[in-house]
């Protein structure tokens, strides 16, 4: 009896635990789909390392920037069960690897995840050549705050941002810190924040607040909400942010009102006002988004309603996140992405608009861009100087920025391509540009307008050469060292070989073959002999002038005789004539040897007995045509 009170203990016990773990674990995938991560976390790292739980461990890692842990759990996640794991997964660990700066196996799960070689390395040098500025960081100081992001312009020397600095909010889930707040400050020519004080509770409640972006008369705001209440959406519960604008009344700010195209269903965030006050862009997820933010902008019109949302389409955003957008006095489309190529996490890019289309984005590159989230980027064209905000050092920090136009893309080499005589354009001719010890650094053919350029750096010697079929090359060395210039314009004038000599001639068919004497062989047979020899050193010489020139070799005979000894004949004696000319010092990897057998004649003597002897004469020969 006793032993089978035992037992029953056991098995009690055992059934206890495994309630309470499978409890656990169902605690712990609400708070995850709550993106209360933090806590998800911690639950997680003591449950049974299954797949699921692995899978929202890394995730909750992921999505609250600890690298370094979710690195460590997606590697065991891939070990694990990389057969079966979803391909998303492959990017999200891509990003925390190149949070981690560790480009090399970041690629590889891009590469995979793309289904294209992905070099980010290659992408950062090339960047640091092509972005048109550069940028001098300086955090802005400020005191009593753990985070603060998205400061924008107000007024003259006003500015306003976010901030978790009150620790009378509630804390958020997500990260443990208390709700955003919209702050105001007045910014000192030294960067130094002073008088920070918050917005009045008509803006600032109980949910977050953050984003602001201010009318030019400093009298209407737009700024982010986020809901109280969260919406059940397919895999997670969310609280949707959505836009207000307010006014600012006898010096008060009031009337604070819902933007009309806000939902319960998704999100409308990070609201940026252009200059003329007549369009609104923003951040959303609504229907129709490629990605999982997307850049959007509304017509503001003048009686205070608005137009239709528009997607600013699949040049500015991709399938991952665009947020942050900001429109600049100059009407230049800046905001941040992670979907674009860059150096890890959000970077922010540039989008000129021509013809009223956004261009392709261009990352600003490594001097503003770090492997972690850069974002909320704004600027006054005007004097060059602005505000972005980062993550890198581990919180959300506010960095101010002086912008310099990039000495790099100064830097470069371009031409056209032509002929020395005739002026013409040489379409198809092939530009490559060497460094000082003969490698290869870019090449080029040139197209319709035969114009090229290239991309060059500082204090370095260079070679640039132009060559096309049946054309001498040409060879320029210049530099950009100290002695040298930034730019280079370089004409290449190339001569072809049938004007520098005359015994260079194109034929009928557009063959540019070199004419010598003809060469004899004895019948039946390959061997050179010495009066060929001499024909052959008018070649030796003309290549040895030459040291590009490439020349087929190749051998004809007349129609007598069976087709299959003509052949071979011919290829033994175009052999036989390129042998002699490596022989004389000619490189081998310049000439090619090639029979014709009786298959190319010159004249109408296809078969035997159709025409006279000296008939036949001509189309035993051997030719030299120059195909390089």
């Amino acid at each position: 009896m006793k032993k089978q009170i035992y037992i029953l203990a056991s098995l009690l016990l055992v059934s206890g635990i495994a309630l309470a773990q499978k409890g656990n674990l169902k605690r712990a995938n609400k708070l995850f789909e709550m993106r209360a991560y933090i806590e998800a976390a911690e639950i997680y790292e003591k449950k049974e390392r299954t797949q699921e739980v692995l899978q929202n461990l890394a995730d909750s890692y992921y999505y609250n920037a600890n690298l370094q842990k979710a690195i460590k759990t997606y590697r065991e996640l891939f070990v694990t069960y990389g057969d079966s794991i979803d391909i998303e997964l492959h990017f999200r660990y891509a990003q925390a690897l190149k949070g981690a700066k560790n480009y090399k196996e970041a690629d590889f799960h891009l590469s995979r995840y793309f289904n294209k070689k992905i070099n980010t390395p290659a992408f950062i040098e090339g960047l640091e050549k092509m972005t048109p500025h550069t940028f001098k960081l300086k955090q802005i100081e400020s005191s009593n705050s753990t985070s603060d992001f998205g400061l924008s312009f107000y007024g003259d020397n006003k500015v306003a941002f976010a901030s978790s600095r009150n620790s009378k909010n509630p804390a958020y889930s997500w990260n443990n810190l208390p709700y955003l707040d919209l702050y105001k400050a007045t910014m000192d020519d030294d960067g130094t924040m002073k008088d920070i004080t918050p917005f009045s509770d008509e803006i600032n409640t109980d949910s977050h607040e953050s984003s602001a972006t201010f009318s030019s008369d400093a009298k209407t705001m737009y700024f982010n909400r986020t809901n109280k209440t969260r919406t059940k959406t397919d895999a997670e519960r969310i609280a949707h942010i959505k836009i207000f604008k307010a006014e600012f009344v006898d010096s008060v700010w009031t009337n604070v009102t819902e933007l009309p195209f806000n939902s319960n269903a998704y999100s409308a965030e990070h609201p940026a006002l252009s200059k003329d006050g007549k369009t609104l862009y923003f951040a959303s997820d609504m229907p129709g988004t490629i990605g999982g933010f997307d850049i959007y902008k509304v017509a503001i019109n003048d009686d205070g309603t608005y137009g239709e949302p528009e997607n600013l389409g699949d040049k500015v955003n991709t399938k991952h996140r665009e947020q942050f957008p900001y429109i600049s006095d100059l009407g230049v489309l800046y905001f941040s992405s992670d979907g674009h190529q860059g150096y890890g996490g959000l970077d922010v890019f540039r989008s000129n608009m021509v013809n009223g289309t956004f261009e392709k984005p261009i990352n600003l590159g490594g001097s503003i861009n770090s492997s972690l989230d850069d974002f909320a980027y704004t600027i006054r064209e005007k004097n060059n100087k602005g505000y972005v905000s980062s993550n890198r050092s581990g919180y959300d920090r506010l960095y101010g920025f002086a912008r310099e136009e990039n000495v790099l893309t100064k830097y470069l080499v371009e031409g056209i391509v032509q002929d020395k005589n005739s002026k013409e354009l040489l379409v198809g001719a092939l530009v490559t540009l060497f460094d000082e010890t003969g490698t290869v650094i870019q090449d080029t053919i040139v197209g319709d307008k035969a114009d090229y350029l290239f991309k060059i750096e500082p204090n370095k010697k260079y070679k640039v050469r132009g060559t096309r079929k049946a054309y001498i090359p040409q060879d320029v060395e210049f530099s950009t060292d100290s002695k040298g210039k930034i730019s280079h314009n370089i004409y290449l004038s190339l001569e072809s070989y049938v004007v520098a000599e005359e015994s260079v001639k194109e034929n009928e068919r557009g063959d540019v073959q070199i004419q010598l004497d003809k060469i004899y062989f004895d019948f039946d047979k390959s061997n050179i002999r010495e009066d060929a020899a001499t024909t052959l050193n008018v070649l030796v010489d003309l290549m040895n002038k030459y040291p590009d020139m490439e020349v087929e070799v190749s051998a004809h005979t007349d129609a007598r005789g069976p087709d299959q000894y003509n052949l071979n004949l011919s290829k033994s004696r175009a052999a036989s004539t390129l042998e002699y000319l490596v022989s004389k010092g000619i490189d081998r990897n310049r000439l090619k040897s090639i029979g014709y057998g009786e298959m190319q004649p010159l004249n109408k003597c296809v078969k035997e007995g159709i025409c006279s002897d000296e008939e036949y004469d001509i189309n035993r020969r051997c030719e030299f045509t120059i195909i390089n």
